[in-house]
């Protein structure tokens, strides 16, 4: 079975890793955030930080919050600057899907060894939405 977006995540981790492989770990989210958004872009991708996102529940907007980066408008970036990856920056980034019409997220740690995770969320909602568009 074929991974959701492959092509377009698998280059998402790979520059990733070039990122991590150039600063190391130690720095603060925000040097690794404004880096893997040029290396993105230096590489052709449409990219946009700090992006608010409608949150909705039940068709109707309860909220908002701001995505690291995302990426074609289709993958939501989380990264973190922690020693490990806890599993509540893993569920944090599920209820971000959950609540949005975005299928994919990433989770990336640029911590003391380089961490990601690949989180899918489909519902009937989104399939909705794609259908109608």
């Amino acid at each position: 079975m074929e991974l959701l977006y492959k092509d377009l995540t698998d280059a998402i981790i790979k520059a990733f890793y070039d990122v991590y492989n150039e600063l190391g770990y130690g720095f603060l989210e925000k040097v690794y955030q404004n880096s893997l958004y040029l290396e993105l872009r230096a590489r052709g991708f449409q990219v946009e930080a700090q992006k608010q996102i409608k949150v909705h529940f039940k068709g109707i907007e309860v909220g908002e919050y701001y995505a690291d980066l995302v990426v074609n408008d289709t993958i939501i970036l989380e990264l973190k600057a922690a020693e490990v990856v806890l599993e509540e920056f893993e569920l944090q980034l599920i209820n971000y899907l959950k609540g949005t019409d975005k299928e994919i997220g990433l989770l990336l740690n640029f911590g003391k060894k380089p961490e990601f995770r690949r989180k899918v969320f489909e519902n009937s909602r989104k399939k909705l939405k794609r259908v109608e568009s």
